[in-house]
């Protein structure tokens, strides 16, 4: 029997072209959030205690993806009246309104996006994509199912990415880094004359470490 092999997409990637069904309707991804950021994830299954967590999780950030031009879009092979049922249950028992779409995904989708892992059965891993306004891939994460996500993380990482475009690399733990807060690296020089300079033009460690202050 031919071993099924999944397609793991790769950082700078073209968000696959995806004609879905969700909880909102249909939806063209990554067309229709052409301009904007978002975030796809998946979950294992609906009716599922860490899944549920989850959800609740995100729904309690959703300001602040939205403060940042970032919209969530929810993913699982359950069909579309499974979600919706347990989104009306999260609504009841919880007194919490999820208001991100949720993805009804098949197998195809899910291998499109490397969803479905060995030892896993039909169910997909929790995986997280962050997608740019240009429709490319930018950051992805991949949880087994046992192990909920830490969705400040999740806020962090677009932020992050947002600032790095438009002001260069960022530090471990930015905006708290434990040896230059918030502060933007400056690229590596790419000459001996530049290298030479770079101590008197930036506050340093070294010549090959240097930064610069975060421009609000």
């Amino acid at each position: 029997m031919e071993e099924c092999k999944t397609n793991m997409p790769l950082l700078g990637d073209d968000f696959p072209q995806l004609d879905v069904k969700t909880t909102h309707g249909p939806m063209s991804l990554p067309g229709d959030k052409k301009g904007k950021w978002f975030v796809l994830f998946s979950h294992p299954a609906d009716f599922t205690p860490v899944c549920t967590t989850e959800f609740a999780a995100f729904q309690a950030r959703i300001d602040q993806f939205n403060e940042i031009g970032c919209d969530l879009v929810g993913m699982s092979v359950d069909q579309v009246f499974s979600h919706i049922k347990w989104v009306q249950w999260i609504k009841e028992a919880l007194n919490i309104d999820i208001q991100f779409p949720i993805v009804a995904a098949n197998d195809s989708i899910a291998m499109k996006l490397g969803m479905l892992h060995p030892g896993k059965g039909t169910n997909t891993v929790r995986a997280v994509f962050i997608v740019d306004p240009e429709g490319k891939i930018r950051l992805i994460m991949y949880y087994p199912q046992e192990v909920g996500r830490n969705m400040d993380e999740i806020v962090r990482a677009v932020k992050a990415l947002q600032v790095s475009d438009k002001q260069g690399a960022v530090p471990a733990d930015w905006p708290n880094n434990a040896l230059i807060g918030d502060r933007i690296i400056v690229p590596p020089a790419s000459d001996m004359d530049t290298a030479g300079k770079r101590c008197s033009e930036y506050e340093n460690f070294d010549w090959w470490f240097c930064h610069k202050p975060l421009e609000k």
